[in-house]
């Protein structure tokens, strides 16, 4: 059986989830599992057993318990399998990083531009300015300019459009 065989099988992962959280007595999993799934003791054990052969779940004995926890073989077998396939996913969740970063960064500078009920009132945008025609825009200005149009590599930026161009 391939691992992604052994992983198709939704009460399996669910072992595996719990078998994740540190090592679990056979008596606990097939608590859980029974109730969640609505499967018989000796089904749990079927599982167990699979996942056990194909290098997914150790066992141990303490006393009269046998104690499961994960073996990492089953789960590098998946991956390695897996591993041609990631630069179908990797760019985009890249491209998700930079925009959640992005995100996060210009919510940090509009949090930072604006003012608290300690430093007064904000100044009004235009209105008895003193900054002369050739002093720089601080960059961090809260005037309506738009957005930057800078985008990760694979992400088209969207152009903003005046109401003119309608």
């Amino acid at each position: 059986m391939h691992a992604l065989d052994v992983l198709g099988d939704p009460v399996r992962r669910r072992i595996l989830e719990l078998l994740a959280e540190g090592e679990l007595g056979a008596g606990e999993i097939g608590e859980c599992v029974q109730q969640e799934f609505g499967i018989s003791q000796p089904a749990v054990s079927q599982h167990l057993r699979v996942l056990r052969e194909h290098g997914f779940a150790t066992v141990r004995a303490d006393g009269r318990r046998r104690l499961y926890a994960v073996d990492a073989r089953g789960p590098q077998e998946a991956r390695d399998w897996l591993t041609p396939f990631e630069r179908f996913w990797l760019p985009a969740l890249d491209a998700l990083g930079t925009e959640l970063a992005r995100g996060r960064r210009q919510r940090r500078l509009a949090a930072d531009a604006t003012p608290s009920a300690d430093d007064g009132p904000a100044p009004s945008a235009g209105v008895g300015t003193s900054r002369s025609s050739t002093e720089p825009l601080s960059t961090t200005s809260t005037s309506a300019s738009p957005a930057p149009t800078h985008a990760a590599p694979g992400i088209r930026p969207v152009a903003a459009h005046s109401p003119k161009e309608s």
